[in-house]
């Protein structure tokens, strides 16, 4: 029997899911963050903006980020995950049953992401991309997994780890940074700064939907993401802006267009 994408608040997470050839979703572009909330932290008015255009964006969390000092039981921050999500106007989101605060890069984890991968088939997917001393590990270890997964995806004869999937070349793999580190400005080798103006409260709204990471004695994490966008944006000459590095150089087919400079004069 074949089965859908199952929504992990309802489902057991251990469950296989099978996808029909003819009828699978695929999605463009997949955040990937190693809880939730990293992908709307660190590029989430990037995956509004995405998904404004029409293009169907998912995000996968390689936990769930629980325990946490102020979240009562993972179905709530589960619940958080979808709601922030829908917010963006993500297509889907998918939470895998790895362990939040004893997250490794393991073979293991980087084929349950590699499967991902194989069934959502997206073009670009845009991963954590540095360490964050002072603050969780798991990040570093997502930014391996998913390096990882990426490769994974596309290698052929070892079907075997893969729930006979097929293979999938994705075309580019970009990171994004939660700004724990100074380097992350945009002026960095192969770093550039995506205009997030016009979905930057709409980023905010779902940073707000995890109302248990974020009660009202953390609302300096609100200006903290406001002020980093604010920066990161003028710098580039937008009101708001999200920083990412890409794995090669980033070029160009059309040099005004890349400067923002007009035609007309």
């Amino acid at each position: 029997m074949l089965q859908t994408t199952r929504n992990v608040a309802q489902l057991n997470r251990n469950t296989p899911v099978y996808f029909n050839k003819e009828t699978m979703e695929t999605l463009d572009v997949i955040a990937v963050g190693a809880h939730p909330d990293d992908c709307e932290i660190g590029c989430g008015g990037t995956l509004a903006e995405l998904a404004k255009s029409g293009l169907r964006v998912g995000i996968i969390d390689l936990t769930d980020g629980e325990p946490t000092p102020g979240s009562p039981s993972p179905d709530v921050r589960i619940a958080e995950a979808h709601t922030a999500a829908k917010t963006l106007g993500v297509a889907k989101r998918v939470i895998l049953d790895l362990p939040n605060r004893r997250l490794f890069d393991s073979f293991e984890a980087r084929v349950a992401l590699a499967k991902q991968f194989r069934i959502f088939r997206p073009r670009l997917v845009i991963g954590l991309g540095e360490k964050t001393p002072m603050a969780s590990p798991d990040h570093w270890q997502a930014a391996q997994i998913t390096d990882a997964a990426v490769f994974y995806s596309r290698l052929t004869k070892w079907s075997e780890h893969f729930d006979g999937l097929a293979v999938h070349k994705i075309e580019r793999q970009i990171y994004y940074s939660l700004m724990q580190e100074s380097g992350v400005t945009g002026n960095g080798p192969n770093q550039f700064v995506h205009d997030v103006s016009e979905c930057h409260q709409q980023k905010m709204a779902a940073i707000m939907c995890y109302k248990t990471q974020f009660p009202p004695d953390k609302a300096y994490v609100f200006e903290k993401v406001t002020a980093m966008d604010s920066i990161a944006g003028i710098a580039a000459g937008f009101q708001f802006g999200e920083v990412f590095t890409s794995t090669k150089s980033v070029g160009s087919r059309d040099l005004f267009a890349t400067l923002q400079l007009d035609r007309q004069g």
